[in-house]
């Protein structure tokens, strides 16, 4: 049951448009406003900055949750993920390592398509790198410390929220990849080769999914985050 339920859990949640459900509060169709994309970026851009962070918490956690509910219902023996739901234990049960690390990943991916082909508005949706990172808080926690550092380089150099996007997504496996090295797990076998390739899997998908992002910086026309200045007064 766990293997078929955590990954319809994980889409439906993934699913739900909360940047679309933020603006419409405060009469606003986000899809027909700024870059017509209902993720948090959107959202702080035309709802504002409130808004903007309150929907980046609730997408992350689209991805947080889900996938730690796979984590504590989808386990193996040795070691485990120790960031688990202990309430939901007592409903957990073992499998194979590589199966239990196959469905924890797909669980994750799971939320991310959701957000991404939400069936509730025609199968369009975010970019999914807020539910991608809060996916990626559950499963390599001290990855995205090193992920986050990436995009704060890269935004505060450009001031392009969409490059630092890309620039991060493209990083990840090769964060992964050096995470498992530098733990020895690729030595001893027990690295998480199915994490490896979602981590391509959804690098490949955020950079597709910022073409029109990556278009526009290339034409010089992508909007820029700049600080407001103060007015003066004379």
């Amino acid at each position: 049951m766990q293997l078929w339920l955590c990954p319809l859990f994980a889409f439906l949640l993934g699913s739900v448009p909360f940047g679309l459900i933020i603006a419409k509060a405060k009469g606003i169709d986000i899809r027909q406003h700024g870059s017509g994309n209902i993720g948090a970026t959107n959202v702080l851009r035309v709802v504002g900055k409130k808004y903007g962070i309150t929907c980046l918490v609730l997408d992350a956690l689209k991805g947080i949750i889900p996938t730690l509910v796979a984590i504590s219902l989808i386990r193996f023996d040795g070691i485990n993920n120790p960031m688990t739901v202990e309430a939901l234990l007592p409903y957990a049960k073992n499998f194979p390592m590589l199966t239990a690390q196959i469905f924890q990943v797909v669980t994750g991916l799971c939320a991310i398509l959701g957000h991404n082909y939400s069936p509730w508005v025609a199968f369009k949706g975010g970019k999914g790198i807020a539910t991608s990172a809060g996916v990626l808080i559950a499963l390599m926690p001290a990855g995205v410390v090193i992920l986050i550092i990436v995009w704060l380089l890269v935004f505060l150099t450009s001031r392009y929220v969409s490059l630092a996007s890309v620039v991060a997504a493209a990083v990840l496996p090769v964060v992964t990849l050096w995470g498992s090295y530098y733990h020895g797990k690729i030595a001893n076998g027990t690295w998480n080769k199915p994490l490896f390739f979602f981590t391509v899997l959804i690098a490949v998908l955020a950079i597709w999914k910022h073409r029109t992002n990556l278009q526009r910086l290339r034409a010089g026309t992508e909007n820029r985050f700049e600080p407001k200045r103060k007015a003066k007064h004379v």
